[in-house]
């Protein structure tokens, strides 16, 4: 047993958290999972506070997730973090690092930058230049900035009343601020995620869609199946994961008639994908490495 102090940024309860306090637990005997919108911050005195532990003291935290539901406010949950780091923390994946990815327009704009193939986009405010961008694109995913798991998303369609379209980009648009408009791609039925750990690739899992949704979520039906992707479509997710310096993550590609795209680089990576598709328990691997990356430095 490993004498090291490491706590989970996660969700009390939630399986992926779980496992990974599990993991965590058998390894060195301490178990902390840690609910960042409960701990108390005393900059000048550089003490963050959760339990009774002082953040800045333990030997490392483990990000696994810092909100139920995607919102501005993980940023700033984030900056907390940021800041227990700068005490000597290690923490995994770097809060600078997530910053980057929880926000959709961020994420994509880096994937965009480094030539990573994506579904066409457009992003703007403008209702005129979003029903423009619907009309060529004939069928458009509305995507929130902030979102996981497809939650907050719409199929639209060109094809229909004039009023009617403009009426739901309306209301669209008093929820989430900014249009952010991909073209429905037609997929084979699934996509797929795959796994780096410290940017090593460590395998893939399939999403495959129901017969019911459009997406190809859990949420929505979808199943983890174990897959194999080519050469090509591994060295596409690996050239966009190292854009982002994550210690885990996994990446969302998919096939089409025109090539791979990529549709995210995950904040946080899955565990469930890796433990359903293909029998491995990935926490236990992420274990592994925080505790040679703190044994080492």
């Amino acid at each position: 047993m490993i004498n090291f102090k490491i706590g989970v940024v996660g969700i009390e309860g939630k399986w992926s958290t779980e496992v990974l306090a599990d993991a965590i637990e058998e390894r060195t005997g301490f178990r902390l999972v840690i609910d960042i919108e409960k701990v108390v911050a005393n900059l000048a005195e550089k003490k963050v506070f959760y339990k009774g532990y002082n953040l800045c003291e333990l030997d490392a935290i483990i990000i696994k997730k810092v909100s139920q539901t995607y919102s501005p406010a993980i940023l700033d949950r984030l900056e907390i973090l940021r800041f227990v780091e700068s005490c000597r923390c290690r923490i995994f994946s770097p809060p600078e690092s997530i910053i980057r990815l929880v926000d959709r327009m961020a994420c994509t704009v880096t994937l965009a930058q480094a030539g990573i193939p994506m579904p066409p986009t457009v992003i703007t405010e403008d209702i005129e230049a979003a029903l423009q961008a619907i009309d060529e694109f004939d069928e458009a995913v509305l995507k929130p900035l902030f979102s996981t798991k497809a939650t907050g998303m719409e199929l639209i369609k060109a094809k229909q009343p004039a009023k009617k379209l403009r009426a739901q980009l309306q209301a669209y648009h008093q929820q989430h601020g900014f249009y952010y408009i991909q073209k429905k791609l037609i997929l084979p039925g699934q996509d797929l995620g795959l796994m780096f750990l410290g940017g090593e690739y460590k395998g893939a899992y399939a999403r495959v869609s129901s017969n019911t949704s459009w997406n190809t979520t859990i949420a929505n039906g979808g199943k983890y199946a174990a897959a194999s992707p080519s050469d090509e479509i591994i060295q596409l997710a690996d050239k966009a994961q190292a854009l982002f310096k994550l210690d885990f993550t996994t990446v969302d590609i998919a096939e089409t008639d025109e090539g791979p795209v990529c549709f995210e680089v995950s904040a946080f990576g899955g565990f469930k994908g890796a433990k359903e598709g293909l029998g491995i328990n990935i926490a236990e691997k992420y274990v592994d490495y925080v505790t040679n990356k703190i044994a080492s430095q």
